[in-house]
């Protein structure tokens, strides 16, 4: 029985196995603790991160007011406290409220017959020499073919998500925007709820108490999710995944 199953799928099973084997002594090793939380590191040093790169503008000679009591661009008399270089911290005001309902249908159907045959003299010919005795040239070809799809498919989700993160400036590029990431986690009893933002903010979005919306941050990357037990109860098994990935039925 087992020689007649596929070997591929049987290595894959395997690998499977093995890689929810380790998962498992990790999560038997942390059997009645909490999650633990990452610590606090240096975005730019995440496997992984790369540096953004964007178009440029060309660059533009700076004017000064001399004798003026005013810092260009400050929304303070002596100091603007918004973020502006790496290392500042900005606060993300994250709104989402996203709703969207699609329905889609599509049938398709064709039909084609086509044939071929050979009369007259060649066609006797072709039955006396060529052809068995319950075969002729008068039928000597009939194709017909038939296909038909139907397919139906419809979308309604709606989304809603307010909350606040502090982000870091990680990089100002060469026109003064700025890359942000802010990363926040929170651990109530056995489970941990994570909140990732990243993108790309402009100065002038950011508001005199150092806040920014979600939706005014270019090439936006904002995660929700947790992990802990209630997470691990919501997943389907490893071995369950890797059958719906691997069988054609």
């Amino acid at each position: 029985m087992l020689s007649t199953f596929p070997r591929h799928l049987l290595a894959s099973i395997a690998l499977s196995a093995l890689a929810a084997g380790c998962g498992t002594a990790d999560k038997l090793a942390n059997v009645g603790q909490q999650p633990a939380l990452n610590a606090i590191q240096d975005p730019t040093t995440t496997p992984g991160y790369r540096p953004v790169q964007m178009p440029m503008p060309e660059p533009q000679q700076a004017h000064y007011n001399p004798n003026s009591l005013w810092q260009s661009g400050s929304r303070a008399f002596f100091k603007d406290q918004r973020a502006s270089q790496v290392g500042d911290i900005l606060t993300v005001v994250v709104t989402i409220d996203d709703q969207a309902e699609i329905d889609n249908k599509t049938e398709r159907s064709r039909s084609e017959s086509s044939g071929a045959d050979v009369g007259g003299a060649l066609g006797t010919a072709i039955d006396t020499i060529f052809l068995p005795a319950s075969s002729a040239a008068s039928d000597l070809a009939n194709v017909n073919s038939n296909s038909s799809f139907s397919g139906d498919g419809s979308v309604d989700r709606n989304e809603v998500l307010q909350t606040t993160v502090a982000a870091v400036v990680t990089q100002v590029l060469p026109n003064g925007n700025m890359v942000i990431e802010g990363r926040q986690e929170v651990r109530v009893n056995f489970e941990v709820r994570e909140l990732i933002v990243a993108g790309i903010v402009r100065p002038e979005d950011i508001t005199s108490d150092n806040r920014i919306a979600s939706e005014q941050i270019a090439e936006a990357r904002i995660g929700y999710g947790g992990r802990g037990q209630i997470t691990d109860v919501q997943q389907p098994r490893v071995g369950n995944q890797v059958l719906d990935i691997l069988l054609p039925f």
